[in-house]
């Protein structure tokens, strides 16, 4: 059996280590934690919680990472006396309980990859983590596991804000002295891969490889690109496509060598998934081995109900293996491209426009976006908001860092670099309407197959991008929104207003970006 006592799991009950896929389903049925659905799939409900909850994420502040830290809003500090009170509450409730261990890494670079061991009182929960983590498929190598970092995730256990000084009953703590993540109080299983994607985000940068909030495919061509983006943004869906193998749709780094994914299945938004729109993802809902949070699903038949939910963030969790396209080894050469996607809420920006590098690195600090309904609890509908690298939640440096690392790289690999808008036309959200992924794939084919390399463009006369004037497979009044709107003077009124957030935001960042890129900014009036 596997020996917990290093990190003070002593007295539990059965451990079930390195269980296999079937055997997980098997676990979590007789425990009644879901159910199998139509083809295959194992469906479970997440409870209260359906999206991350990142009011109740801390790091702890100890001696080994409290200079690197970016302290703030974002990233909270934790006491270490706190943190042990948490354990101590943790260990004793875990006493006699039967526990799941899953041993995998995250980084498919052997060179940058980390060895993380996930502990969870769920089956489907180890489930999950051996869906969305890469697996070590060498048994020799197994039994000699010793792992970097340790995820413990016991949902049932909750904490008390006024003894321990939580936010609330759920808690993710990041320790980086102890090289360990606990979380309790909810069991919306995203936390388990972004806690890790987190760790990454502060070993990685460190030894000079970007790490990126995106997904990236690749041509046959070995043409790679990388799509930036928050949840709700598209990175998943523009990323997969048949003609082009996905190296990963949600958490990447960038070395000397290329791009490389961290994770071994992707995790997708399944709400109004559609099998037209979405050929490759949507095949995926009927696999075995996939995870499916909070979908819809008839008791008697057992087939699934993707148009409807109680939540926006139905998520589905599969091996990137269900794809039928995927590079090999999760890893590619260089991008040639990146694409900055924004689900622009406000309804003024164009569905692709081409940026300086010094507009790169003012967008990517930005991080402008939309939270879409269902990322985070408590988002009802899209919300303008701004976040460092397209992921603030998970960035525990600078936002500088991050951004010298890519505008270094995309000098030395002569990078283009794009603004895509997945949101509105038309006007705002509520009057207008969301552009058609249609309409975004066709931007992406066309700047990627170099069909925009020699049309004409136009300079936004307040945000400075260069808008293409034609592109193919998308109605030449879309590429320029404010030919999109009914009332030219409201398309003016929002558009200034969006300038003035973009300003008031980028106020907390001038100082480290340099005079450059904060001229690289939209035009205030």
């Amino acid at each position: 059996m596997v020996d917990l006592s290093g990190i003070g799991l002593t007295n539990v009950g059965e451990v079930h280590h390195n269980l296999s896929t079937p055997s997980l389903y098997e676990e979590a049925i007789k425990r009644g934690e879901g159910q199998v659905g139509h083809l295959g799939p194992f469906v479970v409900s997440t409870g209260k919680y359906t999206g991350r909850s990142a009011e109740d994420k801390f790091v702890v502040r100890e001696p080994s990472s409290e200079d690197q830290i970016w302290w703030g809003k974002i990233n909270k500090p934790f006491e270490v006396e706190d943190f042990d009170k948490v354990l101590y509450g943790l260990r004793s409730y875990l006493q006699n309980k039967d526990l799941f261990v899953q041993d995998c890494y995250a980084g498919a670079d052997p060179e940058y990859r980390i060895k993380v061991r996930v502990v969870s009182e769920h089956a489907w929960h180890n489930l999950f983590a051996r869906t969305m983590f890469i697996r070590e498929l060498d048994p020799e190598v197994l039994a000699g596991f010793e792992p970097d970092w340790t995820v413990v995730h016991c949902p049932d256990f909750q904490a008390d804000p006024e003894h321990e000084h939580t936010r609330s009953e759920a808690f993710i703590l990041l320790n980086v002295g102890r090289k360990m993540v606990v979380i309790g109080g909810t069991s919306y299983a995203g936390e388990i891969k972004k806690s890790i994607f987190t760790v990454m985000n502060y070993l990685l940068p460190q030894r000079g490889v970007l790490s990126l909030h995106s997904s990236a495919n690749v041509g046959a061509e070995g043409d790679s690109a990388v799509f930036f983006g928050l949840s709700g943004t598209g990175k998943t869906t523009l990323s997969t496509e048949a003609d082009r193998a996905m190296i990963g749709d949600d958490e990447l780094g960038w070395s000397d060598r290329g791009v490389f994914n961290f994770e071994g299945g992707c995790y997708a938004k399944m709400i109004r998934l559609s099998d037209e729109a979405e050929p490759e993802i949507y095949q995926t809902t009927r696999r075995f081995g996939t995870v499916l949070e909070n979908v819809t699903i008839d008791p008697d038949t057992r087939r699934i109900d993707l148009e409807r939910a109680d939540t926006e963030n139905t998520r589905g969790a599969y091996p990137i293996t269900h794809l039928d396209n995927i590079a090999e080894g999760s890893m590619a050469g260089h991008p040639r491209h990146i694409f900055m996607l924004t689900a622009d809420a406000f309804g003024v920006l164009p569905p692709i426009s081409r940026l300086t590098p010094e507009q790169a690195k003012y967008h990517f600090i930005s991080g402008y976006t939309a939270k879409v309904a269902g990322t985070e609890r408590g988002v009802k509908e899209p919300k303008a908001t701004f976040s460092a690298c397209f992921g603030a939640p998970f960035m525990p440096l600078h936002p500088a860092v991050y951004a010298d690392l890519l505008g270094e790289k995309i000098a030395e690999h002569s990078v283009r670099v794009w603004l895509v808008n997945t949101g509105w036309t038309g006007g705002p959200y509520g009057t207008g309407e969301r552009f058609k992924i249609a309409h975004s794939r066709a931007v992406i084919k066309a700047a990627i197959s170099g069909a925009l390399d020699d049309v004409e463009y136009s300079t936004d006369p307040v945000f400075g991008m260069a808008v293409p004037n034609e592109c193919p497979g998308i109605p030449t009044k879309l590429l320029t929104p404010r030919n999109t709107w009914a009332d030219k003077d409201a398309y003016d009124a929002k558009a200034a207003q969006l300038a003035g957030l973009f300003k008031a935001n980028f106020t907390d960042f001038a100082d480290e970006a340099g005079p450059e890129i904060v001229a690289a900014g939209p035009v205030v009036a």
